[in-house]
């Protein structure tokens, strides 16, 4: 019943409120899919009608608008309605995957369907899920696909997920570290000739636009967004913050990385690497989204899988858990990073108040700390 009622309110946002979604991210999906008809004019398309001061460009590999082209030619009403409830759906799957990764799931009073729709009821609230919903976003079905990828067993099947995920948004990519980790190398490497044949496909469909997106917008991070805006949660763009001007990657920011992939790995290690594939994961996506320039709230779908296995994983009796586990919820239930928006000069500013740049830090700050508790409780726990 509860979950019936988060759908419900969530649908009633949408669609009661003026201030309800805009999904500007679909418009993005299909707007570039059905440029795939012109070639030559895929990375030339923006959408500007509800967002002026920034017209969206189409930012993703071109193999996304190849496989987006059939919903283009859909009613786009019908499409966004579906796309909400899909993303419903997934998350439910996030949650169920999340249970069965679980290393003690047998034992574990989280692990049943029951509280898997309440985790759901309540994630829809989370500041990931509501900019997810609110710009019709498809990060919620990335997390689910490489999740799958993890509890899988079939090599194919698990570099299959990843290369596909991988082709449609970059950011998946990074779970490659995983399956070189878990010494699953056939997975590995058919994850990487997916991805190519992602490639090979869109350079057939959409032709030079492919070879363009790779060999020159690929790099291009201030195409993508604005780096300085508090929604972006990565090293990168929180250093730009504090400095004033975008601070790339240079010296700070590689700090700050190296900071992160030692905590990481050390972490990796407690959990006993992939013996713990759901900590495992989550690992490896916290260490990609502090490494990416540019990780907006909606990429940080990855806290559900993270909070499931603070509070009902083999730590969740530890006080540690606990606090870690609530603290994530109820960070991204306020959505910090959403309030801090409310009070910066404009998404393009990139300098602001010394208390407003350090306050951008919070998603960073918290991740520095699961990790750093992850290796020192877990390795004595085990």
């Amino acid at each position: 019943m509860l979950l019936i009622i988060s759908i419900s309110a969530r649908l009633a946002w949408t669609y009661l409120l003026p201030t309800g979604a805009n999904f500007v991210d679909l418009h993005v999906y299909l707007g570039g899919a059905a440029a795939v008809d012109n070639p030559g004019t895929l990375y030339d398309y923006v959408y500007a009608d509800q967002t002026p001061d920034f017209p969206l460009p189409f930012t993703y590999p071109p193999f996304a608008a190849v496989l987006f082209y059939p919903l283009h030619l859909l009613p786009f009403g019908v499409v966004a309605l579906a796309w909400q409830l899909g993303i419903v759906a997934a998350l439910y799957g996030v949650v169920r995957v999340s249970q069965r990764l679980l290393p003690d799931r047998e034992g574990s009073a989280g692990a049943g369907r029951r509280v898997a729709m309440l985790w759901t009821a309540v994630g829809i609230w989370i500041e990931p899920l509501r900019s997810t919903f609110d710009y019709g976003q498809v990060n919620v079905l990335l997390v689910l696909a490489v999740l799958w990828a993890v509890l899988s067993t079939r090599w194919w099947l698990s570099g299959l997920l990843v290369g596909l995920s991988a082709g449609v948004k970059l950011t998946p990519a990074v779970s490659g570290l995983y399956l070189v980790g878990a010494r699953r190398w056939a997975a590995a490497v058919f994850s990487a000739v997916v991805f190519f044949l992602t490639v090979g496909v869109s350079a057939v469909v959409v032709g030079g636009q492919a070879r363009y997106y790779f060999t020159e917008l690929l790099g291009d991070a201030s195409r993508v967004g604005p780096i300085g805006t508090s929604f972006n949660q990565s090293w990168r763009g929180a250093i730009s913050r504090i400095l004033g001007y975008d601070a790339g990657y240079g010296p700070v920011v590689l700090a700050g990385i190296a900071v992160t992939a030692v905590l990481a790995l050390l972490a990796w290690r407690a959990v006993g690497g992939a013996r713990d594939r759901l900590a495992a994961i989550v690992i490896v996506q916290l260490f990609g989204l502090l490494l990416s320039p540019i990780s907006w709230t909606h990429h940080w779908v990855w806290v559900v899988p993270l909070m499931i296995w603070l509070l009902h994983g083999p730590l969740r009796d530890q006080l540690g858990a606990r606090i870690l586990g609530w603290g994530w919820l109820a960070l991204t239930v306020v959505g910090v990073p959403w309030l801090l928006s409310f009070a910066q000069p404009s998404i393009w500013t990139i300098s602001r108040p010394w208390y407003l740049a350090w306050a951008g830090l919070i998603y960073i700050v918290a991740t520095l700390g699961t990790l750093a508790w992850i290796a020192a409780t877990a390795r004595r726990s085990g």
